[in-house]
């Protein structure tokens, strides 16, 4: 008994350490979403769960609510991020989610609108590498905590058994959970501070996925069975000045092999490669050719 009165002690002491750094996102829907500051003045959320960027407070602890701005979001890792002006509240301790193991346990915290905190305790039921998600951006670690996520949990953080926020919790498909590491929080929160904008690289085309023929698998000694089939190209952009022509099938990006339009969206999510010269891997007219593409920037949203 008293070792499991010791872990419910330990348990309640990191919800008491960590609360004051969580806040309830009031952005119009009936359920505010949570919110971790993140940084001093950087409040970070679930972009999906918010219905609108302007006039929108946080609550902290003690029903306290305070105006915040937008500083930018990017909808394709679920990142919103806001400046929160003359913040005098705790800033997170930000922790490493390559730390985590199946099986550690992990709390998921978020507050309500009027203020009270809540937790929910689990355990880490998947880990594995690097991932993309369905708007193709680039996750730097899967994590899939065995945590409910009850509403307004949603942008609230995952807590580790020191106390360090190690992730941003948000929904996977079918009502799963799902975290989103500090690294890639990191990343974009630096990049809206820098850059002012979600920079991502840019071709100029429209694209579908397509099967390969046997037969040109064979004769161009490709492994893959599918690439993407160029359906348009925008006039004057990179793929265009690069003679990238309606027909073309794209197989592989800069050495990383092409199956699908998600890989090309994902390759171009590293704003490091804007302004670069990459090579192109096609097929046109049953041949396998090379051309050289500088990356443009996607225009911001």
């Amino acid at each position: 008994m008293s070792s499991l009165l010791d872990l419910s002690n330990s348990v309640a002491a990191i919800v008491e350490q960590v609360e004051k750094t969580v806040v309830a996102v009031n952005a119009g829907t009936r359920i505010s979403p949570s919110g971790i500051h993140w940084r001093n003045g950087i409040i970070v959320t679930s972009d999906e769960s918010l219905q609108r960027y302007d006039e929108i407070t946080v609550t902290l602890a003690g029903d306290r609510k305070l105006p915040v701005t937008l500083l930018g979001h990017d909808p394709s890792t679920d990142i919103a991020v806001f400046k929160l002006e003359n913040a005098d509240i705790p800033v997170a301790q930000i922790g490493d989610a390559k730390t985590l193991k199946v099986g550690h346990l992990v709390l998921g915290l978020a507050r309500s609108s009027d203020g009270d905190i809540r937790a929910a305790m689990g355990t880490v039921s998947a880990v594995s590498g690097a991932w993309r998600s369905m708007s193709g951006g680039n996750i730097d670690q899967f994590i899939r905590p065995d945590i409910t996520l009850y509403p307004g949990f949603a942008g609230g953080p995952l807590v580790d058994a020191t106390g360090s926020v190690v992730g941003m919790n948000t929904s996977g498909r079918r009502g799963t959970t799902l975290t989103i590491p500090a690294t890639t929080v990191n990343r974009v929160v630096q990049q809206l501070l820098s850059a002012g904008r979600i920079a991502r690289g840019y071709l100029g085309v429209g694209m579908q996925p397509v099967q390969l023929p046997k037969n040109l698998q064979v004769a161009l000694n490709l492994s893959a069975t599918t690439g993407v089939i160029v359906v348009n190209v925008e006039p004057n952009s990179p793929a265009d000045k690069a003679s990238v022509t309606i027909g073309d099938v794209l197989v592989a990006f800069d050495g990383n092999p092409i199956t699908d339009t998600a890989d090309v969206l994902a390759l171009l999510n590293y704003s490091d490669r804007i302004g670069k010269t990459v090579k192109m891997q096609l097929v046109r007219g049953g041949v396998l050719m090379e051309l050289v593409i500088v990356v443009g920037e996607r225009a911001t949203e």
